[in-house]
C-alpha cells in the first residue's frame, strides 16, 4: 500500500508540473508579447514607456532565452512564487492567500451540503417502495444537473435576499452571506451525488447478500445503511475530484453574482486585467487542490473497501507493503 501511495504522489508531482507546463507555454509563448499584454489590460492601445517594459520583462526573465524563462518561472514557483500581480503590484501569493480562506469555506459548506442532500434524496428514493414517490424524487437530480448555476443564484438572491431579507445579498461578513452562495453551489454538486448514488443503490439492492440479509430478517433500513450504502458509495467517492473542479468553477461565478471576494472573483478579475502571473498562480493552485484531493480519496477507498488496497498491491508489485 505504501507503494501504492507513494507512486500516486510521485503522479500528483507530475501532474503539477504538467499543469505548469502547459499554463507557461499558453501565456508566455504564443505568438504575441505577454508584456505588453500585462501592461495593456483589457486589449486597450495605449502608449508604452520602454523602460516600464524592459524592467517588467528583467522581472519575469522575458529578456532571456526561452528554456531560461521557463527554469527561472519554474523555480521560482517551486519556492511559491508567483511575482507580482500588474494591475496592483502586490505579490500573487499574497493575494492567493488573502482570497483562498472565503473560497474554502464557500466550498466546504457547499460541498456538505450537497453530500448531505444529495445522499438524502438517493437514501429516500432508493428506500420507499411507493413508486409514485420514487419516480418523484429520481427526477429530481436531473432537473438540478440542467438548471444554471447563475440562475439559481439570482432566484435566491430574489427570495431569500431581496423578498424576505434573511440572509445579504452581498459580501463576506458573518455565515449568514455564506448561506445563498453555496446553496448556489450546492444544487447541482447534490443533484449529481444523487443521481449517482441512486443508480448504485439500485443495483446493490439487487445483489445477493441483500437477498440474504433480508431472508435473515434484518429490517430494510439497516439493510439499506449497513449493507447497501458502504458499497454503493464507492463509485460516487471516484467523482469527489470531478466535483471539487465543479465547485471552484462555479466560484467564479457565485462569487461574482454575490460579490463576493475570493479565488473565483480573483479569477475573473485576472482574466479581465490579463494578469499573467496571477492566472499562472491560480492554475497551479488549482492543479494542486485537485491532487490533494485525489490523494485523499485513493487514501479512503481501502477504508470502504479493505479488498482494493490488496488487489492494488498485488496490481503494482505483486506483494503487499
Amino acid at each position: 500500500m505504501s507503494r501504492y501511495l507513494l507512486r500516486r504522489v510521485a503522479q500528483g508531482v507530475f501532474v503539477l508540473w504538467a499543469a505548469f507546463t502547459l499554463t507557461f507555454v499558453i501565456l508566455y509563448l504564443l505568438p504575441s508579447d505577454p508584456v505588453e499584454i500585462m501592461l495593456s489590460a483589457g486589449g486597450d492601445q495605449v502608449a508604452l514607456d520602454p523602460a516600464v517594459v524592459e524592467a517588467l520583462r528583467a522581472e519575469h526573465h522575458m529578456d532571456q532565452p526561452v528554456y531560461l524563462q521557463y527554469l527561472h518561472t519554474l523555480g521560482d514557483a517551486v519556492r511559491g512564487d508567483f511575482g507580482s500581480s500588474v494591475p496592483t503590484g502586490e505579490e500573487v501569493t499574497s493575494l492567493i492567500a488573502e482570497a483562498l480562506p472565503q473560497t474554502l469555506q464557500l466550498a466546504a459548506l457547499a460541498f456538505v451540503m450537497s453530500v448531505l442532500a444529495g445522499g438524502a434524496l438517493a437514501l429516500l428514493a432508493t428506500y420507499t417502495q411507493a413508486r409514485a414517490v420514487r419516480q418523484f424524487l429520481l427526477s429530481l437530480p436531473p432537473v438540478g444537473v440542467s438548471v444554471p448555476t447563475f440562475w439559481i443564484g439570482l432566484i435566491l438572491l430574489q427570495v431569500f435576499s431581496f423578498g424576505t431579507g434573511w440572509f445579504p445579498a452581498t459580501g463576506n461578513k458573518g455565515f449568514g452571506s455564506l448561506v445563498l452562495p453555496a446553496l448556489t453551489l450546492a444544487v447541482p454538486t447534490a443533484a449529481v451525488f444523487a443521481q449517482l448514488l441512486a443508480k448504485t443503490l439500485t443495483a446493490t439492492w439487487r445483489q445477493p447478500y441483500i437477498d440474504t440479509a433480508a431472508a435473515k430478517g434484518v429490517p430494510r433500513w439497516q439493510i439499506q445503511l449497513r449493507h447497501a450504502l458502504r458499497n454503493a458509495a464507492i463509485p460516487v467517492l471516484t467523482i469527489v475530484g470531478i466535483t471539487v473542479g465543479n465547485l471552484l468553477a462555479g466560484a467564479v461565478v457565485v462569487e461574482t453574482v454575490f460579490s463576493r471576494h475570493g479565488i473565483g472573483r480573483l479569477t475573473e478579475q485576472a482574466v479581465a486585467a490579463q494578469d499573467i502571473p496571477m492566472l499562472l498562480g491560480l492554475v497551479v493552485l488549482a492543479a494542486a487542490i485537485f491532487v490533494v484531493v485525489n490523494l485523499v480519496v485513493d487514501v479512503i477507498y481501502p477504508v470502504l473497501d479493505p479488498r482494493i488496497a490488496r488487489v492494488r498491491a498485488v496490481t503494482i508489485g505483486g506483494e503487499t507493503s
